[in-house]
Protein backbone atom coordinates (compact mmCIF):
# COMPACT_ATOMS: atom_id res chain seq x y z
CA UNK A 1 0.00 0.00 0.00
CA UNK A 2 2.29 2.82 -1.04
CA UNK A 3 0.34 5.09 -3.16
CA UNK A 4 -0.76 8.16 -2.38
CA UNK A 5 -4.60 6.98 -3.69
CA UNK A 6 -4.05 3.32 -2.12
CA UNK A 7 -3.32 4.95 1.35
CA UNK A 8 -6.43 7.50 1.23
CA UNK A 9 -8.55 4.72 0.61
CA UNK A 10 -7.09 2.36 3.21
CA UNK A 11 -7.32 5.29 5.71
CA UNK A 12 -10.99 5.76 4.92
CA UNK A 13 -11.72 2.32 5.39
CA UNK A 14 -10.43 2.51 8.85
CA UNK A 15 -12.43 5.43 10.22
CA UNK A 16 -15.07 3.98 11.55
CA UNK A 17 -12.63 1.67 14.02
CA UNK A 18 -11.38 5.10 14.97
CA UNK A 19 -14.64 6.27 16.56
CA UNK A 20 -15.06 7.07 19.67
CA UNK A 21 -11.59 6.33 20.39
CA UNK A 22 -11.46 9.08 22.64
CA UNK A 23 -15.00 9.44 23.13
CA UNK A 24 -16.82 12.42 25.94
CA UNK A 25 -16.30 10.29 29.57
CA UNK A 26 -13.22 9.16 29.03
CA UNK A 27 -12.28 12.06 31.95
CA UNK A 28 -14.14 14.02 33.83
CA UNK A 29 -13.55 16.79 31.43
CA UNK A 30 -14.87 15.08 28.84
CA UNK A 31 -11.98 14.08 26.11
CA UNK A 32 -10.16 16.99 24.30
CA UNK A 33 -12.08 19.65 26.05
CA UNK A 34 -11.15 22.22 28.91
CA UNK A 35 -7.15 22.04 27.55
CA UNK A 36 -6.62 18.34 27.87
CA UNK A 37 -4.55 16.49 25.36
CA UNK A 38 -5.79 13.71 23.91
CA UNK A 39 -2.86 11.22 22.79
CA UNK A 40 -2.39 8.11 20.57
CA UNK A 41 -0.19 5.73 21.76
CA UNK A 42 0.93 2.57 19.39
CA UNK A 43 1.93 -0.35 21.75
CA UNK A 44 -0.58 -1.32 24.38
CA UNK A 45 0.54 -1.72 27.88
CA UNK A 46 1.79 -5.74 28.29
CA UNK A 47 1.89 -5.70 32.13
CA UNK A 48 -0.12 -2.80 33.15
CA UNK A 49 2.79 -0.41 32.76
CA UNK A 50 5.07 -2.03 35.34
CA UNK A 51 8.22 -0.02 35.13
CA UNK A 52 9.83 -3.51 34.84
CA UNK A 53 8.26 -4.44 31.53
CA UNK A 54 8.71 -2.45 27.66
CA UNK A 55 5.81 -0.17 29.50
CA UNK A 56 8.37 1.72 31.15
CA UNK A 57 8.72 3.94 28.46
CA UNK A 58 5.19 5.59 28.53
CA UNK A 59 5.59 6.54 31.96
CA UNK A 60 7.90 8.77 31.15
CA UNK A 61 6.83 10.03 27.65
CA UNK A 62 4.01 10.96 29.55
CA UNK A 63 5.61 12.59 32.59
CA UNK A 64 3.87 10.22 35.08
CA UNK A 65 7.06 8.60 37.02
CA UNK A 66 10.88 10.11 37.19
CA UNK A 67 13.77 8.61 38.49
CA UNK A 68 16.81 9.93 40.03
CA UNK A 69 18.68 11.18 37.12
CA UNK A 70 16.63 12.47 33.89
CA UNK A 71 18.90 13.08 29.97
CA UNK A 72 18.87 16.47 28.42
CA UNK A 73 19.01 16.74 24.79
CA UNK A 74 22.29 15.74 24.24
CA UNK A 75 22.58 12.58 26.51
CA UNK A 76 24.02 13.86 29.41
CA UNK A 77 22.69 12.97 32.95
CA UNK A 78 20.75 16.40 34.78
CA UNK A 79 19.23 16.10 38.02
CA UNK A 80 15.50 14.83 38.86
CA UNK A 81 14.40 13.47 42.19
CA UNK A 82 17.98 13.55 42.95
CA UNK A 83 19.48 17.76 42.84
CA UNK A 84 22.83 16.07 42.88
CA UNK A 85 25.36 13.56 43.06
CA UNK A 86 29.26 12.97 43.50
CA UNK A 87 31.60 9.78 43.23
CA UNK A 88 32.79 8.61 46.80
CA UNK A 89 35.01 5.73 44.41
CA UNK A 90 35.18 3.26 42.19
CA UNK A 91 32.02 2.01 42.84
CA UNK A 92 30.33 4.49 45.40
CA UNK A 93 27.95 7.28 44.65
CA UNK A 94 26.20 9.58 46.61
CA UNK A 95 22.97 10.84 45.90
CA UNK A 96 21.53 14.16 47.32
CA UNK A 97 17.38 14.03 47.10
CA UNK A 98 15.42 17.16 46.39
CA UNK A 99 12.15 18.45 48.39
CA UNK A 100 9.26 16.20 46.94
CA UNK A 101 6.04 14.13 47.22
CA UNK A 102 4.52 11.39 45.76
CA UNK A 103 1.03 11.37 44.25
CA UNK A 104 -0.49 9.45 46.62
CA UNK A 105 0.60 12.29 49.32
CA UNK A 106 3.82 10.61 51.15
CA UNK A 107 6.30 12.28 50.63
CA UNK A 108 9.68 11.27 48.86
CA UNK A 109 12.89 9.92 51.37
CA UNK A 110 16.13 8.48 50.89
CA UNK A 111 14.43 5.45 52.33
CA UNK A 112 11.61 5.42 49.59
CA UNK A 113 14.08 5.34 46.97
CA UNK A 114 15.95 2.62 48.50
CA UNK A 115 12.78 0.46 48.70
CA UNK A 116 12.02 1.05 45.06
CA UNK A 117 15.83 0.40 43.30
CA UNK A 118 15.56 -3.34 45.57
CA UNK A 119 12.21 -3.77 44.09
CA UNK A 120 13.69 -3.64 40.77
CA UNK A 121 16.55 -5.21 41.35
CA UNK A 122 14.38 -8.62 42.92
CA UNK A 123 12.22 -8.29 39.91
CA UNK A 124 12.11 -11.70 37.90
CA UNK A 125 13.07 -11.20 34.66
CA UNK A 126 15.44 -8.39 36.03
CA UNK A 127 14.80 -4.48 33.86
CA UNK A 128 17.26 -4.44 31.18
CA UNK A 129 18.81 -1.70 32.38
CA UNK A 130 20.19 -3.86 35.30
CA UNK A 131 21.52 -6.85 32.96
CA UNK A 132 25.32 -5.84 33.36
CA UNK A 133 24.86 -4.55 36.90
CA UNK A 134 24.09 -5.05 40.79
CA UNK A 135 23.26 -2.12 42.66
CA UNK A 136 22.98 -1.84 46.18
CA UNK A 137 21.17 0.96 47.79
CA UNK A 138 21.55 2.73 51.33
CA UNK A 139 19.61 5.71 53.25
CA UNK A 140 22.50 7.71 54.95
CA UNK A 141 19.43 10.26 56.09
CA UNK A 142 16.05 11.31 55.16
CA UNK A 143 17.87 12.85 52.04
CA UNK A 144 20.80 11.48 51.25
CA UNK A 145 21.39 7.60 49.19
CA UNK A 146 24.22 6.07 48.91
CA UNK A 147 24.80 3.59 45.80
CA UNK A 148 26.97 0.95 45.73
CA UNK A 149 27.73 -1.06 42.26
CA UNK A 150 30.38 -4.54 42.86
CA UNK A 151 32.19 -3.46 40.02
CA UNK A 152 33.14 0.54 38.46
CA UNK A 153 30.09 1.58 37.01
CA UNK A 154 30.97 4.84 34.94
CA UNK A 155 27.71 5.56 33.42
CA UNK A 156 25.38 4.71 36.38
CA UNK A 157 23.73 8.61 36.48
CA UNK A 158 22.87 7.81 32.81
CA UNK A 159 21.79 4.17 34.28
CA UNK A 160 19.44 5.85 36.89
CA UNK A 161 17.36 7.86 34.30
CA UNK A 162 15.83 4.66 32.66
CA UNK A 163 12.21 4.66 33.29
CA UNK A 164 12.86 1.23 35.06
CA UNK A 165 13.91 2.74 37.52
CA UNK A 166 11.39 5.25 38.50
CA UNK A 167 10.96 5.61 41.85
CA UNK A 168 7.55 5.28 43.10
CA UNK A 169 5.79 5.43 46.35
CA UNK A 170 5.35 2.38 48.70
CA UNK A 171 1.76 1.59 47.56
CA UNK A 172 3.02 0.74 44.13
CA UNK A 173 4.95 -2.94 45.17
CA UNK A 174 2.55 -5.61 45.83
CA UNK A 175 3.39 -8.64 47.73
CA UNK A 176 3.45 -11.06 44.63
CA UNK A 177 6.21 -8.54 42.64
CA UNK A 178 3.28 -6.44 41.21
CA UNK A 179 4.04 -2.96 39.95
CA UNK A 180 1.40 -0.31 40.02
CA UNK A 181 2.05 3.67 38.90
CA UNK A 182 -1.15 4.09 39.03
CA UNK A 183 -1.21 7.12 41.40
CA UNK A 184 2.15 6.46 42.62
CA UNK A 185 4.83 8.27 40.68
CA UNK A 186 6.17 11.82 41.13
CA UNK A 187 5.69 13.40 37.95
CA UNK A 188 3.44 16.20 36.81
CA UNK A 189 0.88 13.86 34.89
CA UNK A 190 -1.07 11.46 37.33
CA UNK A 191 -2.64 7.81 36.00
CA UNK A 192 -6.42 8.33 37.71
CA UNK A 193 -7.52 5.28 35.75
CA UNK A 194 -5.99 2.61 33.44
CA UNK A 195 -8.68 0.86 31.51
CA UNK A 196 -6.59 -2.52 30.47
CA UNK A 197 -4.72 -1.93 27.18
CA UNK A 198 -6.76 -0.17 25.70
CA UNK A 199 -6.97 3.65 27.66
CA UNK A 200 -5.73 5.41 30.26
CA UNK A 201 -6.47 9.08 32.14
CA UNK A 202 -4.20 11.00 33.22
CA UNK A 203 -4.53 14.28 35.26
CA UNK A 204 -2.53 17.06 36.29
CA UNK A 205 -0.61 16.73 39.71
CA UNK A 206 -0.67 19.85 41.48
CA UNK A 207 1.78 18.46 43.73
CA UNK A 208 4.80 18.35 41.27
CA UNK A 209 7.74 19.62 42.41
CA UNK A 210 8.64 21.39 39.18
CA UNK A 211 5.78 23.09 38.99
CA UNK A 212 2.57 23.27 37.26
CA UNK A 213 1.49 21.60 34.03
CA UNK A 214 0.05 23.57 31.27
CA UNK A 215 -2.47 21.01 30.72
CA UNK A 216 -5.15 19.41 32.82
CA UNK A 217 -4.58 16.13 31.38
CA UNK A 218 -4.29 13.41 29.03
CA UNK A 219 -6.47 11.28 27.82
CA UNK A 220 -4.59 8.29 26.47
CA UNK A 221 -5.55 5.62 23.61
CA UNK A 222 -3.73 2.49 22.47
CA UNK A 223 -4.09 2.22 18.96
CA UNK A 224 -2.16 -0.67 17.86
CA UNK A 225 -2.79 -0.23 13.70
CA UNK A 226 -0.21 3.02 12.80
CA UNK A 227 -3.37 4.12 9.77
CA UNK A 228 -6.03 4.28 12.25
CA UNK A 229 -3.41 6.32 14.73
CA UNK A 230 -2.90 8.92 11.66
CA UNK A 231 -6.41 8.69 10.68
CA UNK A 232 -7.47 9.92 14.66
CA UNK A 233 -4.77 12.92 13.93
CA UNK A 234 -6.46 13.93 10.22
CA UNK A 235 -10.09 13.90 11.79
CA UNK A 236 -9.80 15.49 14.74
CA UNK A 237 -9.53 13.01 17.44
CA UNK A 238 -6.25 12.63 18.51
CA UNK A 239 -4.17 16.00 19.00
CA UNK A 240 -0.34 13.70 19.42
CA UNK A 241 -0.40 10.65 17.59
CA UNK A 242 3.11 9.03 17.75
CA UNK A 243 4.69 6.88 14.86
CA UNK A 244 2.72 7.98 11.84
CA UNK A 245 3.82 4.77 9.44
CA UNK A 246 5.78 5.78 6.25
CA UNK A 247 3.21 5.66 4.10
CA UNK A 248 0.78 7.38 6.13
CA UNK A 249 3.13 10.22 6.44
CA UNK A 250 2.80 11.99 3.61
CA UNK A 251 -1.28 12.32 3.87
CA UNK A 252 -0.29 14.65 6.64
CA UNK A 253 -0.53 18.35 6.70
CA UNK A 254 2.96 19.23 6.12
CA UNK A 255 2.07 21.31 9.21
CA UNK A 256 0.88 18.21 11.48
CA UNK A 257 4.69 15.77 10.28
CA UNK A 258 7.37 16.23 12.11
CA UNK A 259 10.48 14.01 11.42
CA UNK A 260 12.83 13.06 13.69
CA UNK A 261 16.07 11.06 13.33
CA UNK A 262 15.89 7.85 15.36
CA UNK A 263 18.32 6.10 17.23
CA UNK A 264 16.03 3.24 16.57
CA UNK A 265 17.66 0.71 13.93
CA UNK A 266 15.41 -2.37 12.19
CA UNK A 267 17.20 -5.53 12.05
CA UNK A 268 16.78 -9.46 11.28
CA UNK A 269 17.04 -11.40 14.30
CA UNK A 270 18.67 -14.39 14.17
CA UNK A 271 17.93 -17.38 16.55
CA UNK A 272 20.97 -18.67 17.20
CA UNK A 273 20.17 -21.07 20.37
CA UNK A 274 17.99 -23.73 18.86
CA UNK A 275 16.75 -24.17 15.21
CA UNK A 276 18.02 -23.68 11.95
CA UNK A 277 20.07 -20.73 12.56
CA UNK A 278 22.73 -22.75 15.36
CA UNK A 279 24.46 -23.31 12.26
CA UNK A 280 26.87 -20.63 11.62
CA UNK A 281 26.74 -21.50 7.64
CA UNK A 282 23.48 -20.77 7.50
CA UNK A 283 23.48 -17.73 9.10
CA UNK A 284 25.94 -16.41 7.05
CA UNK A 285 23.61 -16.96 3.85
CA UNK A 286 20.95 -15.27 5.66
CA UNK A 287 22.83 -12.23 6.31
CA UNK A 288 24.48 -12.15 2.60
CA UNK A 289 20.75 -12.53 1.28
CA UNK A 290 18.90 -9.53 2.77
CA UNK A 291 19.32 -6.24 1.27
CA UNK A 292 18.12 -3.37 3.91
CA UNK A 293 19.00 -1.12 0.98
CA UNK A 294 16.14 -2.09 -0.87
CA UNK A 295 13.59 -1.29 2.04
CA UNK A 296 14.73 2.28 2.52
CA UNK A 297 11.85 3.41 -0.26
CA UNK A 298 9.69 0.66 -1.19
CA UNK A 299 8.75 -0.24 2.76
CA UNK A 300 9.99 3.41 4.29
CA UNK A 301 9.22 5.76 2.01
CA UNK A 302 12.79 7.53 2.29
CA UNK A 303 11.83 7.93 6.36
CA UNK A 304 14.68 5.80 6.72
CA UNK A 305 18.98 5.49 5.96
CA UNK A 306 20.39 1.99 4.96
CA UNK A 307 21.88 0.23 8.04
CA UNK A 308 25.93 0.70 8.56
CA UNK A 309 25.79 -1.45 11.96
CA UNK A 310 23.59 -1.62 14.82
CA UNK A 311 24.32 2.68 15.42
CA UNK A 312 23.03 5.05 12.49
CA UNK A 313 23.09 8.32 11.94
CA UNK A 314 21.48 9.74 15.18
CA UNK A 315 24.57 8.34 16.76
CA UNK A 316 26.78 10.65 15.69
CA UNK A 317 30.24 9.32 16.74
CA UNK A 318 29.60 5.77 15.78
CA UNK A 319 30.38 6.40 12.30
CA UNK A 320 34.14 7.78 12.81
CA UNK A 321 34.47 4.86 14.98
CA UNK A 322 33.18 1.90 13.23
CA UNK A 323 35.21 -1.34 13.24
CA UNK A 324 35.73 -3.23 10.35
CA UNK A 325 34.10 -6.80 10.71
CA UNK A 326 36.81 -9.85 9.69
CA UNK A 327 36.52 -13.00 10.33
CA UNK A 328 33.01 -14.14 9.10
CA UNK A 329 31.78 -17.91 8.46
CA UNK A 330 32.02 -18.73 4.64
CA UNK A 331 27.91 -18.27 3.88
CA UNK A 332 26.27 -21.59 3.04
CA UNK A 333 25.21 -21.93 -1.05
CA UNK A 334 22.04 -22.12 -2.64
CA UNK A 335 22.33 -25.45 -2.46
CA UNK A 336 23.52 -26.23 0.87
CA UNK A 337 21.16 -24.28 2.27
CA UNK A 338 18.38 -26.42 0.89
CA UNK A 339 20.27 -29.25 1.68
CA UNK A 340 20.70 -28.49 5.53
CA UNK A 341 17.31 -27.40 5.79
CA UNK A 342 15.65 -30.34 4.00
CA UNK A 343 12.21 -30.57 5.50
CA UNK A 344 12.92 -27.71 7.90
CA UNK A 345 10.79 -24.43 7.69
CA UNK A 346 12.42 -20.68 8.61
CA UNK A 347 9.75 -19.46 11.32
CA UNK A 348 9.85 -15.62 10.65
CA UNK A 349 8.40 -13.17 13.12
CA UNK A 350 7.63 -9.51 13.27
CA UNK A 351 4.45 -7.89 14.77
CA UNK A 352 1.63 -5.16 13.69
CA UNK A 353 2.53 -2.73 16.22
CA UNK A 354 5.00 -0.79 13.48
CA UNK A 355 3.40 -0.98 10.29
CA UNK A 356 6.42 -1.29 7.88
CA UNK A 357 7.90 -4.53 10.00
CA UNK A 358 4.96 -6.68 8.19
CA UNK A 359 6.26 -4.87 4.59
CA UNK A 360 9.62 -5.50 5.44
CA UNK A 361 8.84 -9.41 6.37
CA UNK A 362 7.52 -10.08 3.59
CA UNK A 363 9.87 -8.51 0.86
CA UNK A 364 13.51 -10.54 3.68
CA UNK A 365 10.90 -13.50 2.95
CA UNK A 366 11.33 -12.70 -0.82
CA UNK A 367 15.13 -12.43 -0.49
CA UNK A 368 15.73 -15.76 1.70
CA UNK A 369 13.73 -17.83 -0.49
CA UNK A 370 16.04 -16.98 -3.44
CA UNK A 371 18.74 -18.17 -0.80
CA UNK A 372 17.36 -21.54 -1.01
CA UNK A 373 15.02 -21.04 2.76
CA UNK A 374 11.10 -22.34 2.67
CA UNK A 375 9.92 -19.71 4.95
CA UNK A 376 6.87 -18.66 7.03
CA UNK A 377 5.68 -16.05 8.34
CA UNK A 378 4.16 -15.32 12.14
CA UNK A 379 2.56 -11.52 12.20
CA UNK A 380 0.86 -10.93 15.79
CA UNK A 381 0.45 -7.52 17.84
CA UNK A 382 4.11 -7.63 20.11
CA UNK A 383 2.45 -7.98 23.12
CA UNK A 384 1.26 -11.59 21.84
CA UNK A 385 4.55 -12.80 20.53
CA UNK A 386 6.65 -11.13 23.24
CA UNK A 387 7.29 -14.35 25.68
CA UNK A 388 7.56 -16.52 22.52
CA UNK A 389 10.50 -14.61 21.11
CA UNK A 390 12.36 -14.89 24.43
CA UNK A 391 11.84 -18.08 24.73
CA UNK A 392 13.21 -19.01 21.39
CA UNK A 393 10.24 -20.04 19.64
CA UNK A 394 11.39 -18.06 16.58
CA UNK A 395 14.16 -18.84 13.87
CA UNK A 396 14.23 -15.24 13.13
CA UNK A 397 12.29 -11.77 13.86
CA UNK A 398 12.25 -8.47 12.22
CA UNK A 399 12.95 -5.86 14.84
CA UNK A 400 13.11 -2.48 15.68
CA UNK A 401 14.75 -1.71 18.33
CA UNK A 402 15.85 1.79 19.99
CA UNK A 403 19.62 1.21 20.46
CA UNK A 404 19.97 4.10 23.27
CA UNK A 405 16.30 3.52 24.83
CA UNK A 406 17.18 2.50 28.18
CA UNK A 407 20.14 4.78 29.99
CA UNK A 408 21.44 6.92 26.73
CA UNK A 409 24.55 4.66 26.74
CA UNK A 410 24.56 1.86 24.16
CA UNK A 411 27.05 -0.57 26.29
CA UNK A 412 23.30 -1.07 28.45
CA UNK A 413 21.69 -2.14 24.85
CA UNK A 414 24.85 -4.14 23.83
CA UNK A 415 24.49 -6.30 27.31
CA UNK A 416 20.90 -6.54 27.60
CA UNK A 417 20.10 -7.81 23.95
CA UNK A 418 23.27 -9.87 22.91
CA UNK A 419 25.58 -11.01 26.25
CA UNK A 420 25.39 -14.69 27.46
CA UNK A 421 22.79 -13.58 30.46
CA UNK A 422 21.66 -10.40 28.77
CA UNK A 423 17.09 -10.53 29.80
CA UNK A 424 16.35 -9.67 26.19
CA UNK A 425 18.81 -11.88 24.48
CA UNK A 426 16.08 -12.57 21.69
CA UNK A 427 18.93 -14.13 19.33
CA UNK A 428 20.19 -16.25 21.93
CA UNK A 429 23.53 -15.41 21.48
CA UNK A 430 25.81 -17.09 23.73
CA UNK A 431 29.89 -16.10 22.22
CA UNK A 432 32.79 -15.52 24.73
CA UNK A 433 34.00 -12.72 22.39
CA UNK A 434 31.06 -10.80 22.25
CA UNK A 435 30.89 -10.97 26.32
CA UNK A 436 34.63 -9.76 27.00
CA UNK A 437 33.95 -7.24 24.35
CA UNK A 438 31.17 -5.57 25.90
CA UNK A 439 32.40 -6.02 29.57
CA UNK A 440 35.21 -4.05 28.20
CA UNK A 441 33.66 -1.34 27.09
CA UNK A 442 30.99 -1.44 30.52
CA UNK A 443 34.68 -0.79 32.11
CA UNK A 444 36.07 2.10 30.61
CA UNK A 445 35.55 5.12 31.91
CA UNK A 446 36.77 7.36 29.42
CA UNK A 447 33.61 8.99 26.95
CA UNK A 448 35.78 8.55 23.95
CA UNK A 449 37.41 5.32 24.80
CA UNK A 450 34.19 3.59 25.87
CA UNK A 451 32.54 4.43 22.19
CA UNK A 452 35.97 2.88 20.31
CA UNK A 453 35.31 -0.32 22.54
CA UNK A 454 31.52 -0.34 21.73
CA UNK A 455 32.37 -0.25 18.09
CA UNK A 456 34.46 -3.23 19.03
CA UNK A 457 31.80 -4.76 20.56
CA UNK A 458 29.31 -4.59 17.87
CA UNK A 459 31.79 -5.31 15.06
CA UNK A 460 32.36 -8.81 17.84
CA UNK A 461 28.29 -8.85 17.28
CA UNK A 462 28.31 -8.72 13.47
CA UNK A 463 30.59 -11.45 13.35
CA UNK A 464 28.25 -13.81 14.82
CA UNK A 465 25.66 -12.95 12.28
CA UNK A 466 22.89 -13.21 15.00
CA UNK A 467 21.78 -9.78 14.19
CA UNK A 468 22.10 -8.54 10.50
CA UNK A 469 20.91 -4.42 10.74
CA UNK A 470 18.59 -3.61 8.01
CA UNK A 471 17.61 0.50 7.89
CA UNK A 472 17.92 3.53 10.33
CA UNK A 473 14.60 4.58 11.15
CA UNK A 474 13.17 8.03 11.14
CA UNK A 475 10.53 8.83 12.69
CA UNK A 476 7.28 10.59 12.14
CA UNK A 477 5.20 12.10 14.69
CA UNK A 478 1.82 13.62 13.98
CA UNK A 479 0.98 16.64 16.13
CA UNK A 480 -1.65 18.67 15.50
CA UNK A 481 -1.07 22.40 14.57
CA UNK A 482 -2.48 23.73 18.08
CA UNK A 483 -0.54 21.57 20.08
CA UNK A 484 2.70 23.24 21.25
CA UNK A 485 5.82 21.86 23.30
CA UNK A 486 6.00 18.24 22.28
CA UNK A 487 9.12 16.78 22.99
CA UNK A 488 10.55 15.50 19.70
CA UNK A 489 13.13 13.26 21.21
CA UNK A 490 15.46 10.69 18.96
CA UNK A 491 15.59 8.26 21.86
CA UNK A 492 11.72 8.01 21.93
CA UNK A 493 11.89 8.34 25.56
CA UNK A 494 9.71 11.97 26.09
CA UNK A 495 6.99 13.43 24.41
CA UNK A 496 4.42 15.17 26.73
CA UNK A 497 6.02 17.17 29.87
CA UNK A 498 4.90 20.91 31.65
CA UNK A 499 5.02 22.80 29.06
CA UNK A 500 2.86 20.51 26.42
CA UNK A 501 0.03 22.02 25.91
CA UNK A 502 -3.22 23.12 23.40
CA UNK A 503 -2.32 26.64 22.08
Amino acid sequence: MRTTSRGLIAALALTPLLAGCFAPGDSDAGAGSGGRLRVALAVPPVQALSPYSNDATVLSKLSVAEGLTALDKNGTARPALAKSWKQDGATTWTFELRKAEFQDGTELTAQSVVDALDHAGAAKPKPRVLSDVSLTAKAEDADTVTLTTKSPDPVLPLRLASPALAILSAKAYAKDGAVSPVGTGTGPFEITRLNGKTKATLDRFDGYWGGKAKAPGIDVSWVADGTARANALRGGEADIAEWIPTAQAKLLDKKTRHVVPSVRTDSLILNTGSGLFTDAGLRAAAREAVDGSALVDSVFGGYADPAQGLFGPAVPWAADKRVEVTGRTKAATAAEVKTGTKGRTLRLATYTNRAELPEAATVLQQQLEKAGFTVKQDVREYTQMEGDLLAGKYDALVFSRVTLLDTGDAVDYLASDFTSEGVYNIAGLKNTAVDKAIRAAAAERDTRSRQEKIMRAEAEILRTDAVVPLVHEQAVQGIAADVEGVILDPRERSLIDLDTRLK
